[in-house]
Order: C-alpha cells, then structure tokens, then sequence
C-alpha cells in the first residue's frame, strides 16, 4: 500500500516538473539567460517601481542570510549576487515537489544614467531585500534628434 501512495505523489512530482519546465520555456524560450542550470545559478525575482521620484527594486531572497549576498554597483548596473544553502539532502531525502532553487544566485539591473553610491540604500527584512536609489525614477528630459537633409536624397540624422 505504501508503494501505491509513493506512485501518487511521484505522479504529481513528474506534473509539476512538467508544468516547470513548459513555464521555463514560455518565460525564457530558446534564448541565452543571464543565469541558470547551465551556469549552476539561478535569478531571483524582482519587482521594480517607481516610489514618487524614488526608484525601488525588491529582490525576493526567502532563506538567504544577510551575510549570504552581496549588492553593489558597477558600470551602471546594479549587482544583486550570493548563494541560498540548505536544501534538504541526504540518502533519507525523497524529493515529491522542489521548486525553490538553491546555490548560487546573480541579477543585473541596468540603473538610469547618474545614479550615485550616496543615493542607495539596502535593507533585508523577512526574506525581501529591498534597494531604494533615491530621486533615481526622476523625470528625465528626452533629447530630441532633429532630423536633417534633402529634401529627396534621403534621411540623415543631425546629432550635434
């Protein structure tokens, strides 16, 4: 009978496997990541917004101690990197369903032209590592290009 029970949930690991790796396909495709199974790591989730003229990024670290990753800033982009430990192992483990991924992770944002070390600041409470660059969602001036030429020989751009 215990065997009927372990067929079951073996099922429904093999659906759920299933269902991520379609999900991984429809999110990613066939195209290159900037992490994951190739690489050993895989990418956190984010969510980035504008907070008045405050640009917001959270990065959601569930089971990652502060000591554990690292956020800094270089050419422009912002760095989120470190590793989750833990997962269950051992002769004993008999996995039915892991979706958490462990080992090591990375995510780049690309940040808005200007932004300063003085202006962010980080903070990790309850598995959300929250980033704020302040005034970095600030209304930027588009630059317009005019664009130049003859009036028949085709279109050229005018940059300066």
């Amino acid at each position: 009978m215990a065997d009927h029970s372990h067929n079951a949930f073996r099922g429904l690991y093999d659906m759920f496997a299933e269902m991520g790796r379609m999900r991984e396909h429809l999110t990613h495709g066939d195209q290159p990541r900037e992490a994951g199974p190739s690489s050993g790591a895989w990418i956190p989730p984010v969510d980035i917004y504008a907070h008045g003229d405050d640009l917001v990024i959270r990065c959601e670290l569930a089971g990652v101690p502060r000591e554990d990753m690292e956020v800094a800033i270089c050419s422009g982009q912002l760095w989120i990197s470190g590793e989750r430990t833990g997962a269950p192992d051992g002769a004993d483990v008999n996995d039915y369903v892991r979706e958490r991924r462990y080992g090591p992770f990375r995510r780049t944002i690309a940040l808005p032209p200007g932004i300063d070390r003085d202006q962010v600041a980080a903070t990790l409470e309850d598995g959300l590592l929250e980033i704020v660059i302040t005034s970095g969602a600030a209304a930027r001036r588009d630059e317009q290009i005019e664009i130049g030429g003859a009036e028949r020989g085709g279109v050229s751009v005018d940059v300066g």
